[in-house]
């Protein structure tokens, strides 16, 4: 016989059954984790008053971290871990994103990084990640996406589209386009995809000029090689000029191809930061770095990178690697990399806070603008691999 109570109790199962079996699965689920993202609110910001002289970020005589993951802010999970590991939450969020699967802007990702305190930094990469090459030689090897069609207009109206987008945002926005552009491992290089010399420089006025154009004034330009190695293309034969860059980006880790012998950051580099003071004026982010555990030496390296940064004004960040590649360089997964990152990024010196009321520092304080090159040369390092993808 079917009575009130037993209704009640084939309820309670049903709501019971949803609780606990359907709902952790939905939680897990990597789709849903995106899609919980489309409930992002909008930043909304009230700005203060102007000042005479607006708060930089970093302030001089400090420095930010910040973090890369894989996964970006569609899933946070490497992202809290580091949190975790590091003690505390790094001041900027760097994500990348391929001209080929992204074909339309999206300001959710964005908003995601902004609402949890940090800047935004996004690696704009004119290929298909999808289709490399597996190929070492023939890796940078895409020519639809050869520089002189990026200058010719073949992308302009999706540039503009970026342009428009990352305008309405109201917020400061990080460029890092086509980094690493002195190795020969991406279409963009122009040792590589049948590129010729001056090139790069051109394409990267090009898409500089339609962000102008389209009145997007909040970006931070980010031009980024990798460090320099044996026979890369020369940076002064790609650099853009002082007028077309905000920030200068670096990408070398240890543990990389040719890099397996233990080397000290400044071993690592020494040679690139000699040169870059030859070719720019502008203030320096490692935007790449990491350091393998194989050799049981990741927590030494950390520490070894956070006590060298202060001696150098003329970088003003970095940005830690947190993903799995061909090692797994994050922190997380080691208490002893994770105690010595702690340890460093406790110093008053990695004490700063972003906000979107701050302005980006564009210059270098006098004593690094002033520095001479390092007395002491190492061997120039082979290149580090992409870590983008």
């Amino acid at each position: 016989m079917i009575t009130l109570p037993r209704i009640m109790f084939l309820a309670l199962l049903v709501i019971g059954g949803y609780v606990f079996v359907v709902a952790p699965r939905v939680e897990s689920s990597p789709v849903a984790t995106w899609q919980s993202q489309v409930a992002e609110p909008t930043p909304t910001f009230t700005p203060s008053p102007k000042a005479k002289d607006p708060e930089q970020f970093p302030p001089v005589g400090k420095a930010f971290f910040g973090i890369f993951t894989d996964r970006g802010p569609g899933d946070l999970t490497d992202y809290n871990g580091f949190v975790q590991a590091a003690g505390r939450g790094p001041q900027v969020m760097m994500f990348a994103q391929g001209w080929a699967t992204h074909k339309k802007f999206d300001r959710q990702p964005f908003d995601r990084i902004v609402n949890r305190g940090m800047l935004p930094m996004l690696g704009w990469e004119p290929w298909n990640y999808r289709v490399e090459s597996k190929v070492d030689t023939e890796r940078g090897t895409q020519p639809e996406y050869r520089l002189a069609k990026i200058t010719g207009g073949a992308y302009d109206a999706y540039i503009k589209s970026y342009a428009e987008g990352i305008k309405a945002l109201g917020y400061p926005v990080a460029l890092r386009f086509a980094h690493e552009m002195n190795g020969y491992w991406y279409p963009w290089c122009e040792s590589a995809n049948g590129n010729k010399r001056g090139d790069y420089v051109a394409a990267w006025k090009h898409v500089h000029d339609l962000f102008d154009a389209a009145g997007a004034r909040n970006v931070i330009w980010v031009w980024s090689p990798n460090v320099v190695y044996e026979n890369s293309t020369p940076l002064s034969q790609l650099y853009p000029g002082d007028d077309y860059v905000d920030w200068v980006g670096l990408s070398g880790y240890y543990g990389t191809v040719g890099m397996e012998t233990y080397q000290t950051f400044e071993q690592i580099y020494r040679n690139t930061l000699s040169e870059l003071k030859q070719v720019s004026k502008r203030p320096i982010v490692v935007t790449e770095v990491a350091a393998t555990d194989a050799a049981g030496r990741k927590a030494e390296w950390i520490t070894d990178l956070l006590k060298t940064l202060p001696k150098h004004p003329e970088i003003i960040g970095f940005m830690w690697y947190e993903s799995v590649k061909e090692t797994d360089w994050r922190i997380s997964v080691s208490k002893t990399a994770s105690a010595a990152f702690a340890q460093g990024v406790a110093q008053p010196y990695f004490s700063v806070t972003w906000s979107p009321d701050t302005v980006p520092r564009r210059t270098l304080p006098a004593v690094a603008a002033s520095a001479s090159p390092s007395a002491s040369r190492s061997a120039s390092p082979t290149p580090s691999a992409s870590r983008s993808r």
